[in-house]
C-alpha cells in the first residue's frame, strides 16, 4: 500500500489557510455540464454525475455495490466494468522518488537543499520555467499514456495546489501553465482530466482543460459550491470525518458523488478501513 498518495486533512488544513475560508453555498441544483468535452485527439467524457463512488488510490480492492465510478493509483488496474480514473501525482515525487527525477526538476532552496512537503516527505517538482514545465509533463504524460493504455477513462493529478503552499518559490501562473500541458495531453489520449481540489482556480477550468472536479473535504470547508458554480454537478466529493460527510450529505447527497473513506484510503478488510455514503 503507498499511503502516500493520499491528500488528506493536513494539505488541506494549510490550503485553507493560505487561501482563506470561502462563505458556505447554498444547496442548490445546478444544471449538468455538457455529457462531453472535445479534445485534440476526439471527445472525452467526465465520470456520471451524482453516481456511486469510491476512492481507491492507497489499495484497489473490489468495489462495493452500487459503485460505478472508481479512482485508483496509475499502477493499478481498473475496475472491470466501470469508470476509472487514474491518480498521477502531478506536482510533487512520490515519497523517497526523488532519485527517479533529474536534479535540476526538483525545487531547491537558496541553501541547494530540495523543498519538499514536511506532511508527505515528497520533494517538489520546480515547475517555475518553461523548459522545466515542458520536461516534468513529458514524464507525467508518460503515466497518462499508461492510464490510457490500461483502460482508464480519466486522470486526477493531484497537488494542484503546491504553489499554494510554497508561495516563497512558486506562483499560481506557473501551476496553470503546467495543468494545461497534462490536460492537452489527456485529451489527446481521450481521457477526462479533473481539476483537484484548489477551489479557488475552479473558475479557470475552461482555459485549463479540465473537465470535472475532485474535492477532499469541500464539505467540511464550504468550498463545495466553489466547484459546482464551475463544474455543475460534475464534482466529486471525498470527506474524512463524520462530520464532513454530513454536512456534505445535507447540502449535496442529491446532486454529488460524495464518499467518505479513511485518510490511509486502505483496502477493504484492512485496519482502519471507513467506507460511508449518503
Amino acid at each position: 500500500m503507498r499511503n502516500d498518495h493520499v491528500r488528506a486533512p493536513q494539505r488541506r488544513w494549510i490550503a485553507a489557510i493560505a487561501a482563506g475560508a470561502t462563505a458556505a453555498a447554498a444547496a442548490v441544483a445546478l444544471p449538468l455540464l455538457t455529457s462531453s468535452t472535445a479534445g485534440a485527439a476526439g471527445t472525452v467524457t467526465p465520470p456520471p454525475a451524482h453516481a456511486g463512488f469510491d476512492y481507491q488510490i492507497g489499495s484497489p480492492y473490489t468495489p462495493p455495490a452500487g459503485v460505478t465510478v472508481v479512482s485508483r493509483d496509475h499502477d493499478a488496474t481498473p475496475a472491470a466494468g466501470l469508470y476509472n480514473i487514474c491518480y498521477v501525482n502531478a506536482f510533487q515525487t512520490q515519497e523517497g522518488a526523488e532519485g527517479e527525477w533529474d536534479s535540476d526538476l526538483l525545487l531547491h532552496d537558496a541553501n541547494g537543499k530540495i523543498v519538499k512537503d514536511d506532511g508527505w516527505d515528497e520533494a517538489v517538482l520546480d515547475i517555475r520555467t518553461a523548459s522545466n514545465r515542458q520536461r516534468i509533463a513529458d514524464k507525467v504524460n508518460g503515466w497518462i499514456d499508461q492510464c490510457a493504455a490500461k483502460g482508464f477513462q480519466a486522470v486526477e493529478p493531484d497537488n494542484f495546489d503546491t504553489f499554494d503552499r510554497f508561495p516563497d518559490y512558486l506562483t499560481q501562473a506557473q501551476a496553470e501553465a503546467y495543468i494545461r500541458l497534462l490536460s492537452a495531453h489527456a485529451h489527446q489520449k481521450n481521457l477526462a482530466i479533473a481539476q483537484k481540489n484548489t477551489a479557488e482556480l475552479s473558475g479557470d477550468h475552461t482555459a485549463n482543460g479540465l473537465d470535472f472536479a475532485v474535492a477532499e473535504e469541500c464539505a467540511d470547508y464550504d468550498e463545495c459550491g466553489d466547484y459546482t458554480a464551475a463544474y455543475g454537478n460534475e464534482v466529486i466529493v471525498i470527506e474524512y470525518s463524520a462530520k464532513g460527510l454530513t454536512k456534505a450529505c445535507k447540502n449535496w447527497g442529491s446532486t454529488l458523488s460524495i464518499v467518505r473513506r479513511d485518510v490511509d484510503v486502505v483496502a477493504k478488510g484492512d485496519k482502519g478501513y471507513v467506507r460511508q455514503t449518503c
